[in-house]
């Protein structure tokens, strides 16, 4: 084999090896970057189940607020249609007993 033509060989290889070389960083780095890309995409997923759960937090403070407001309002009606029927029945018990004393 002639000087030349092994300097071809050995130039060819080291070309390859230079493209092999060349494609493992590029991997390396298309790997890298499709990382970075997915943990971008995870941490904004994060941060839209974060946002959309402290809503659902809000929303479910606020309708239970308002339960509790209506279930407030309906037990002070209740406890006053109570007292005034228990007001009604202590005259009247109250006029059983007298006249129970009085016919005595």
């Amino acid at each position: 084999m002639s000087f030349e033509a092994i300097n071809s060989v050995v130039e060819a290889e080291n070309e390859a090896k230079a493209a092999v070389a060349a494609a493992e960083a590029k991997a390396r780095q298309m790997v890298s970057d499709a990382q970075a890309g997915g943990r971008a995409a995870v941490e904004a997923a994060v941060d839209k189940a974060d946002s959309a759960l402290a809503e659902l937090r809000r929303k479910a403070d606020e309708e239970a607020m308002e339960r509790a407001a209506e279930l407030s309002r309906s037990t002070e009606i209740k406890k006053a249609a109570m007292r005034a029927r228990a007001e009604a029945r202590l005259d009247r018990a109250a006029s059983l007993v007298v006249e129970r004393i009085v016919k005595n």
